[in-house]
């Protein structure tokens, strides 16, 4: 074991992932266990989370939970906080990463003029309701611990810049043609907003809050779109899911102890231009 001040030294730490067994909220729960983090992992669906959690328990020889949660019900949230507290006795770390798509993408690519409220409704339920949900009831959890904490939310590069709605001519998800709906960006330029307000309003708690802000990951689109997104960034190319981890271990760590109301983007320079 090393003994440098470097280290992310976060050995036995306690962590909730909401969105954990997602595309990149398993990368996100896998890197924290391969540090030696005991995880949550928060899905809607329990079954699949456990069967993620034990295999990370198995994996890293840490204590893993799955626990059944819609991020979206305040209900389900305090629930999912007492099942992790009475496992862990404490949470020290929460990944705030639950959000995405609709299982209507026909409803969710729908163009701005024609964007039907309900859908948009649904998608701020998870996007940024249960983002405020699970960050009050977490940290207010932190709060009576009385030891301070870490929350790290997920935004988007759209959430800080507009799309260019030229790559998506020709571009598909999973066999059907799609865009960024305004949807998506509102909701995840409120995450980047809550982070902010939230990092002053704890700070006196010593409960840090950032959020990272992924570029665009590779998984399912066609090659047109990739190529056209590649054409976008400064690197050449869309990220892989495992390079968004890293940022997660620095925020979740005592190395970033003076970072809070940070928003760090890993877009391969898109924004830069």
């Amino acid at each position: 074991m090393s003994d440098s001040p470097f280290d992310f030294n976060l050995q036995g730490k306690n962590a909730v992932v909401t969105g954990a067994i997602g595309i990149l909220g398993r990368r996100f729960s896998l890197g924290l266990a391969s540090q030696g983090v005991n995880v949550a992992i928060v899905d809607l669906d329990e079954e699949a989370s456990s069967a993620f959690a034990a295999e990370l328990s198995e994996k890293y020889n840490v204590k893993c939970m799955g626990v059944g949660c819609d991020v979206s019900n305040p209900d389900s949230v305090k629930r999912m906080v007492e099942r992790v507290v009475e496992q862990f006795g404490s949470i020290d770390i929460l990944h705030n990463n639950a959000g995405g798509k609709s299982d209507d993408l026909i409803a969710y690519f729908k163009p701005f003029e024609e964007y039907p409220l309900e859908e948009w409704r649904k998608s701020m339920a998870v996007n940024i309701d249960g983002v405020f949900l699970v960050a009050q009831a977490v940290g207010k959890q932190m709060v009576a611990q009385g030891s301070g904490g870490s929350i790290i939310q997920t935004a988007s590069i759209y959430g800080i810049v507009a799309p260019d709605n030229r790559i998506y001519e020709g571009s598909e998800y999973l066999g059907v043609a799609i865009n960024t709906p305004a949807v998506y960006a509102a909701s995840k330029a409120a995450v980047v907003g809550l982070t902010r307000y939230l990092s002053t309003y704890w700070a006196s708690q010593g409960i840090r809050v950032n959020s990272i802000t992924p570029g665009g990951v590779e998984s399912g689109q066609n090659e047109q779109f990739v190529r056209k997104y590649a054409n976008r960034v400064p690197l050449g190319r869309m990220a892989q899911r495992d390079e968004m981890v890293g940022a997660l271990l620095y925020l979740a760590s005592d190395l970033s102890s003076y970072v809070t109301g940070q928003n760090i983007v890993v877009d391969g320079g898109l924004s830069a231009w």
